[in-house]
Order: structure tokens, then sequence, then C-alpha cells
């Protein structure tokens, strides 16, 4: 989760421990081969069962699309069998698995020593990397021990301190989470478990930019992901779904769906950022990652950006449901996106199905006009299209919702990015824009307008 490419949040950089092997478990069908380009599965293996009740949860509604919402759960030969061919079907030696949910540390420690005696199985001499993202308010002396043992990347999230973190961030029986939060980051750092922070950016922190920072800060975050929170209301509920689905511009009626109370607003969403970037840049450049900003840095000096959302296409971050189906992003856990079952088709022909490289595709060749003609363009791309559900000033459909607001921080970035990008160029670090007056900044050549 540094400075290396990524397709998408939550890929660790360590090496494989060598582990008990359990017994071979049944296959249906033989390994899968290589995909033709390396790919990233969000797996998701609990499914969306989930032991918190976060208001602005989207995927909380997915357990309507399965009959089995009351024991979601990777079986055996699923989980062997998903191991076994996203390693095979990996074209490089090091493979990064990351773990979602729901809540996965739902399915217990066992669960896990199970996938990492798997993986050391599968491994045919490639390196294993895993990382897990929890709400942390399970986690104890054994689950640190074991993710300690095995060098597993934590993610937690967190959305500020308490009276911030607590607005929507509750328990089943609603009550806050807070305090068990951070018992559990507690117990990563007693066990010495490498963790980063995912926070949530919604209508009722993000005028508390700076106090969300610091507070990150002083959890001993070193990696800060910042998800901005965009859901609509579903225009009808006939599916069970209480959320819209990802706009479709063939059906004009799509767009016209009601952002929820907790959406962040755009302009909002770009001051947050900002104010934030103004903090990392005097004193953090260096010490402390934030997923934005890297990525930014990346567009400006012409390197991929390493996150699909700021890609000028995406499709190599799919999402693997706790039966096998495989869909084409986590975002898009929809029946139409549904691209077949690991249990029957191999990954690789999945990853690489027409239907996916069709869906990747689409992000760049449906930007309308007004988007091409950004002058940030190179450094947004549109975003995720997930959230390109307004219509451009010329009334053209396909308008990203956050439009404003990456607006906003790319151009008040643009004079620190140009500096780095000469640093970089000059074979110094980034971090030393830190020793330069602000004054001395280089002025924007690209983030104009």
């Amino acid at each position: 989760m540094r400075n290396i490419p990524r397709v998408c949040p939550l890929v660790s950089r360590r090496g494989a421990r060598t582990i008990v092997v359990m017994p071979a478990t049944p296959m249906l069908r033989p390994p899968s081969p290589p995909a033709r380009s390396p790919f990233h599965l969000l797996t998701k293996p609990i499914g969306s069962r989930c032991n918190l009740d976060c208001s602005y949860c989207f995927y909380l509604e997915k357990e309507k699309l399965y009959t089995d919402a009351g024991g979601m759960r990777m079986k055996p030969e699923v989980l062997e069998t998903y191991v076994r061919d996203y390693i095979a079907a990996q074209p490089c030696d090091t493979v990064s698995f990351a773990w979602q949910g729901g809540e996965p540390t739902l399915l217990g420690v066992d669960f896990f020593r199970n996938v990492v005696a798997l993986q050391a199985k599968h491994a045919r001499g490639k390196s294993i990397e895993n990382a897990f993202q929890t709400n942390g308010v399970l986690l104890d002396d054994e689950w640190g021990g074991f993710l300690a043992e095995n060098r597993f990347l934590v993610g937690i999230s967190i959305d500020g301190p308490a009276h911030l973190h607590d607005a929507y961030r509750v328990d089943k029986g609603g009550k806050p989470t807070f305090a068990r939060v951070l018992a559990g980051v507690q117990v990563l750092k007693k066990h010495g478990v490498e963790f980063n922070t995912l926070t949530t950016v919604h209508r009722k922190n993000s005028g508390s930019a700076k106090q969300v920072y610091e507070f990150l800060r002083s959890t001993g975050s070193g990696y800060m992901q910042f998800i901005p929170i965009v859901e609509r209301d579903a225009a009808n509920a006939d599916s069970g779904l209480w959320l819209a689905p990802p706009p479709d511009h063939e059906d004009a009626a799509a767009l016209d769906a009601q952002v929820t109370p907790w959406s962040v607003r755009p302009a909002e969403f770009g001051d947050f950022l900002c104010r934030i970037f103004d903090e990392w840049v005097k004193r953090d450049v260096g010490r402390v990652f934030v997923q934005q900003f890297d990525a930014a840095l990346a567009n400006w000096v012409g390197q991929p950006a390493g996150i699909c959302v700021f890609s000028e296409n995406c499709g190599r971050a799919l999402a693997v449901e706790h039966n096998g189906d495989v869909y084409s992003c986590d975002h898009y856990v929809y029946p139409r996106y549904r691209l077949g079952n690991l249990m029957n088709t191999s990954l690789a022909a999945l990853v690489d199905s027409p239907a996916q490289q069709a869906f990747g595709l689409a992000k760049s060749a449906t930007l309308p006009r007004y988007c091409r003609e950004c002058p940030v363009k190179f450094a947004c791309h549109g975003e995720c299209p997930k959230h390109r559900f307004l219509r451009t000033p010329q009334g053209e459909p396909g308008l990203n919702y956050l439009c404003a607001g990456y607006k906003r921080l790319f151009k008040h970035i643009a004079p620190a990015m140009e500096t780095m990008a000469a640093l970089l160029d000059a074979h110094r670090a980034p971090a030393d824009i830190m020793r330069i007056p602000r004054a001395e900044w280089l002025p924007s050549r690209r983030a104009r307008g």
C-alpha cells in the first residue's frame, strides 16, 4: 500500500510465510491459466454479513441478492478453488490477496489459518501477500498474534474522533462503536501488526478535515485512504435494494435518483482534501501517505495512478462473492455485472472476457466532451463511473457528481505537484518540497482554467 502500482486499495508488499499444508479439497475443474495482465480481486468470503449497521454502507443491501443471507460463508471447496486459481491466474511473481466483507473477522481466526495454509500449498514459488479490511471491533489477542505472525496488512475503518465516527458507524443495536474500534487498533499496535486507515468522507465529517487528519496521525496511521460517500436512493425498490445502481446513460431515468442524506457534498469533499493537503505538505510528505495525493503525483509525472478511480480505464479490479460469483467491480455487484462463477469458469477467462474488457474501456469511452476538454482530466479521468450521474452544463449525461470538488483539489495542489515533479526530475525526493517556501513553488502548467 505504498508507492507501488496498484489497481485497488489494500495491496501490501511483504513476502510469504511457510505454514502447515491442509488436506486437499476436491476440485471441480482444472486450475486457471494465467490472465493476460495482472488483476486484483476484492474477496468477500462472508458476503455482506457484518456486525455493524453503518448508515451509509453500500454493501449491506447485497444480502438481498443471495438466499443464504443467514449463513453466508465461503465453503471449503470454493475457498481452495479461489486461492489456487487466483495464484495461478496472476502473471507475476507476487500475488496480493485482499479480504473484505461485510466483516471478515466474523469468520474466525481458524478460517484464515486455513487460508494461509492453502496459499502455501498452491504458491508454486510465488510470494503471497494478504491485506485485511476490518471494522476492528472483534480484534483480540488471538487475532493480533495471527495477523502479526502471518504478516497481514490490516486496514482499519475509522471516520475520525468519536463524535464523527459514531455519527454513522453504529452496531446492530444502534450503539456507538468508536471505543471498540480504538481498542482494536491498540491490539494491532501491541502485536506489531502493520495497519492503515480507511476513512469515509460523509455529510457529518466533511467539515472537520484538520481534526480528522490530526486524529488519524495520532493513531499511528502512516497510510490514509479517504473514500467519498456518494449513494443515491433507489428509484424503485422492486429488487429489494434500497440504493440506486450505477448510472446507465441509455436510461435517462437512471440519472434522476437523489443522493442520500449522508452523501458528501461535492464542494465540501474538495475542501476536505485541500485542507488535509495543506497540513500534509507542510510536514508529512514522505512520512504519511495519502492515497489521493500519491495518485495525483503519479498522474502529474505520467506514471500509472495506481488506483482505478484515477486511471484512464478500469476493469482489472474485480470482486468475488462468498459463493464464487465474480463481478466486474466491488461497486458493481449487481446481476447485470456478474461475469460468472469461478467454480465453473477459470478466473483468467472471467477477467479477460469480452464483457469485462468492454466494462473497463467504457470508463474513457463514455466521458462527455465537457470532461474530455477539462484542464484536470489528466489527473481525474472522470473518477469512478459509478458517480457519473449528473449532466454537463450542455446537458450531456455522464458528469461526475464530485466534479466540482476534484477541480477544486487539483487546481489547489497544482503548484505543489509541479514542484514535486521537478524534484523527481532532479533525482531528489518529493519530501524536499517541505524545505522550499510556498512562494517559490512552480506555477501550474497543466491544471488551469
